[in-house]
């Protein structure tokens, strides 16, 4: 489920908090699907500028997920497992939910 699980511990290491912010705003606009693009990218857009510190790491966790999960969780298709629920997945799938 997850592309590169030590990805974001690096990214925890070496950028400044709005730089972490950029990064997590390009990954979510460029996902590999247009509609990951539009529905992470869109939800991203709302969600990043009120991201505290604590919350980066969590949100490079839900970019590392595969499109294709976060879209079988959006449309119903599956449930989010429990081990990598949190609750800005959560947030995410309510909101594509509403989009969709």
């Amino acid at each position: 489920m997850r592309a590169d699980p030590g990805r974001s511990l690096f990214a925890a290491w070496v950028m400044d908090v709005e730089t972490r912010k950029k990064r997590i705003l390009y990954r979510a606009h460029h996902r590999g699907t247009k509609e990951s693009d539009v529905i992470v990218g869109g939800f991203f857009d709302a969600r990043t500028p009120s991201l505290m510190p604590s919350d980066l790491d969590d949100a490079d966790r839900v970019l590392d997920l595969l499109d294709a999960d976060l879209m079988d969780w959006i449309i119903k298709k599956a449930t989010v497992p429990n081990e990598v629920r949190s609750a800005l997945l959560d947030e995410l799938v309510a909101y594509g939910r509403a989009k969709g």
